[in-house]
């Protein structure tokens, strides 16, 4: 029942994969459009995206249908795919107020999720539930990546916290010498102002 459970929480993970679908809109200035996905350190990010055509507009480097990337993330941190539309000048000056966009199909698959089982199937001659197991083993290792990431983002909480009480601590500390200071020094100095003015002895 128990190991039932583990292969049903395993099976249940949601692995890192975004699909999303927007409009590009086109100007002679374009402003990028940017997709931001969290991604651990040596993660295999698969990036995949489908450009819908455009009359007299130019995705980036003149992408057109789908594309396809595949990098490795060197530190963990955010991921950003970036799009820009540019509108030929030609087409914007007869453009009489129509909206100039391309559609963007974006597919963005990280850590297992990105591995092509099926052609380490074929390649390695595995079996259906020897892909499986691999799909697996990918999952597992994932969430100990993510359990040690968590580790470590704690342990650089404690420290900071540990180093901003010892810095509130010194800061009231030298706040209550300065303020016993200045009272004391206020003592002596109306002691001294009241002698002057012959009010005590």
């Amino acid at each position: 029942m128990v190991s039932l459970l583990c292969l049903f929480t395993l099976l249940s993970y949601p692995t890192p994969s975004y699909a999303i679908k927007f409009d590009l809109p086109s100007s002679l200035h374009p402003i990028p459009k940017c997709i931001w996905n969290a991604a651990h350190k040596n993660a295999l990010i698969v990036v995949t995206a489908n450009v819908g055509p455009g009359k007299g507009q130019r995705v980036d480097k003149d992408i057109k249908g789908e594309t396809r990337l595949a990098v490795t993330a060197h530190a963990d941190g955010d991921v950003g795919v970036c799009f820009t539309n540019s509108m030929d000048l030609s087409e914007a000056l007869h453009k009489s107020g129509a909206n100039y966009l391309r559609v963007i199909d974006l597919d963005v698959d990280i850590g297992a999720d990105a591995i092509d089982y099926n052609a380490i199937a074929s390649q390695d001659g595995l079996s259906a539930m020897e892909v499986e197991m691999k799909k697996l083993e990918g999952i597992v290792k994932e969430i100990v990546d993510e359990l040690g990431y968590l580790k470590d983002r704690e342990t650089r909480f404690q420290i900071t916290n540990a180093s901003t009480n010892e810095r509130v601590q010194k800061f009231g500390l030298l706040t209550l010498v300065t303020l016993i200071a200045l009272g004391v020094w206020q003592i002596f100095h109306l002691r001294a102002f009241f002698r002057r003015k012959y009010l005590i002895d």
